[in-house]
Parts: C-alpha cells; sequence; structure tokens
C-alpha cells in the first residue's frame, strides 16, 4: 500500500507552522541519517543535531529552535516527538480489511457480533460473547464465554482471551497474549503438596490500552483484576490476579506485578521491574530497569534498586539495610577525615 501525502497535509493535521513547499510530497517516514528523497524525518533528541546538515530528506520535524540551524522545509512544533507519533499512523502498512466473517469461524448462536467486524480465519467465539461495531480480530484467536471486546479494537492472530473478560474501546492485543488465565493461587496442604483456589473473578480493561506480546494478565481470584485507560504493555509483562493499574501507567519488557498489588495512574515501570504482592503504588512514580520493589510507595518520584550478588537471603536483608546506610557512612567518614 502506498502513502503519499503533501507537507501541507502534514503541517495541518499536526497544526505544526510550515516553512517551505507545501506541495512536496511525503510517502514515508525515516530518521535524519537514513531518510531518502520523500520521506519526513523528525529531531527531538539533541544528541542528533549533528545529522541535521546532512540529511536527505525532504523535509524535518523539528522546534523553532532547532529550525534556526537548517534551511531546507520543515515543520516546526513545541513537541516533535510527538508530532512523529501522530503522523506515524497515517504511514502503518498494517493490514487493513473491511468486515468479513471467514468461513471457518466458529461461532456460538449466542454471541453478539456488531455488523461491521472482521473475524479471520479460525477464529473461536464462544457463548454469549459481545464483539463491538469496528473491531478485527485476526486468525487463530479465541474469545472465551461472557467476555465483550469494544468498539474498534484490534486483535492480533493467536490471542486467548478466557471467559468472563471485558475490554474497552480502541485496544490493541498482540500476539500470544493471554487475557484471564488463572491467577497463581493455591494453599498449601499439611500433608504435602497444594490445593488450588479455583480463579472466580475476571479481568477489566479500559479504553485505548495496549498489550504487548506474549504478555499475561491473569484473572482475579474473587474480583477482577482491572487495568485502567490509556495503559500501555510491552511484551512479556505480567499482571497477576487481582492486580489494579491505574490509567495511563507503562510497563516495558518483563516487569511484572505480583497479586493484589494496585499501580498508580501515570507510573512508569522500566525493563524486568518486579512488584511483590499487597503493595500500593502511588501517582506518578517511575521505578528504572531492574527495580525490585518490597514495599509500598506514598511519594511520587523515581525510585531504583541496585542487584548484588546471590547470596544466603538473611544476609541480602542485612546488606540491603546497609546498602541505604552506606551515604550517611560516606558522610561521617570524611568529617572524620578532616
Amino acid at each position: 500500500m502506498t502513502h503519499d501525502y503533501s507537507l501541507g497535509e502534514i503541517a495541518a493535521y499536526l497544526k505544526a507552522e510550515l516553512r517551505g513547499d507545501p506541495e512536496v510530497r511525503i510517502k514515508g517516514l525515516n530518521t535524519l541519517q537514513n531518510a531518502e528523497v520523500g520521506q519526513l524525518a523528525f529531531l527531538s533528541n539533541p544528541k542528533y543535531s549533528k545529522d541535521l546538515a546532512d540529511t536527505h530528506a525532504s523535509a524535518v520535524i523539528l522546534s523553532e529552535k532547532s529550525a534556526m540551524d537548517y534551511s531546507g522545509d520543515c515543520l516546526m512544533t513545541a513537541d516533535p516527538y510527538l508530532a512523529y507519533a501522530l503522523i506515524s499512523e497515517w504511514f502503518t502498512y498494517a493490514e487493513s480489511r473491511d468486515s468479513f466473517v471467514h468461513s471457518s469461524v466458529t461461532l456460538d448462536v449466542s454471541a453478539k457480533i456488531a455488523a461491521n467486524v472482521y473475524l479471520g480465519p479460525n477464529v473461536v467465539i464462544k457463548e454469549d460473547v459481545v464483539i463491538d461495531a469496528g473491531c478485527y480480530i485476526e486468525s487463530n484467536t479465541v474469545v472465551g464465554a461472557r467476555s465483550k471486546i469494544g468498539e474498534n479494537s484490534h486483535i492480533s492472530s493467536n490471542v486467548t482471551i478466557y471467559h468472563d473478560v471485558t475490554i474497552g474501546n480502541s485496544a490493541r492485543i498482540h500476539s500470544g497474549a493471554v487475557i484471564g488465565a488463572d491467577g497463581f493461587g493455591f494453599a498449601p496442604r499439611e500433608t504435602g503438596g497444594w490445593q488450588k483456589i479455583h480463579q472466580l473473578g475476571g479481568v477489566t480493561i479500559g479504553n485505548n490500552v495496549e498489550v504487548g506480546a506474549c504478555t499475561t494478565i491473569d484473572r482475579g481470584a474473587l474480583n477482577d483484576t482491572r487495568v485502567g485507560n490509556g495503559v500501555i504493555l510491552d511484551n512479556h509483562v505480567q499482571i497477576a490476579h487481582n492486580a489494579v493499574v491505574g490509567d495511563n501507567t507503562a510497563m516495558a519488557a518483563y516487569a511484572g506485578i505480583a497479586g493484589s498489588s494496585t499501580v498508580g495512574r501515570n507510573c512508569i515501570l522500566g525493563g524486568d521491574v518486579k512488584i511483590v504482592g499487597h503493595l500500593m503504588v502511588c501517582d506518578n512514580v517511575m521505578f528504572t530497569a531492574k527495580t525490585l520493589v518490597t514495599k509500598s510507595v506514598t511519594e511520587p518520584g523515581s525510585y531504583s534498586s541496585g542487584a548484588m550478588p546471590l547470596m544466603k537471603t538473611v544476609d541480602w536483608r542485612k546488606n540491603s539495610v546497609r546498602i541505604g546506610q552506606l551515604d550517611d557512612i560516606a558522610r561521617r567518614l570524611k568529617k572524620l577525615e578532616e
């Protein structure tokens, strides 16, 4: 599929100030360093300013300040990275189809499917499922009993949505994701072994949520596991039973939230962050990569924890406490040396 827009059209959509020829044709996006004639580049990180003078891009999205050092056609905006994100939708090559139900679809007679929905090969829709208008569900995906998918949601191939899952409008669920599997609930037996606790809750996901490939969101033990509006989850993220993720929170790859923990709104979890169970994290918190969160966080800000060599837990706990005392020890030592 070919995309071809005028620079003037793009400027109007982005509400950017255009300097140059509005009739320049743009057929794609690229970096400053790799862009060719007919492509639009962007400059948001100052460390790439060195590439501006030599770029072959037909136009560049940049700030008004950066435009002072550039003589070519450009779109000036206060937030070039956001502008790039917005216009990227115009150039996506993702497959798109009109409403259609493939002959191999298994569709329970009790399911309620809107008229303009796409259901790909081998999709399975179970009893009392509701699929709203504009949804696009790709091949081999299963939607369990009584689940609902909101308007204009895109479910990729090989996604498993268990029973009693509610997904809001404009969701994007990538391949291999599993929504609503049993939470990890087991009671120890006195004689050894484990007694399974059947998970009786569901999963509720808000609007405009993106779930990465191979991410898992477990159903609740009694109440639903909840993911708020605007949440973005990278690949291989784990959200355990009865966890709550607040609106607009972002979780990078391999981040995980254990059972019954709550993460507030507008939080950022870097790669491989782990939050143990039954904790509360307030709004506007950032955890840097590989942070292990072992206590509740009540004040907004950025938090980190360092890695230590493998050791017995009793020794690790002692050393963890001492690491927190290092700055005070260093200051006291400096005073003694003086």
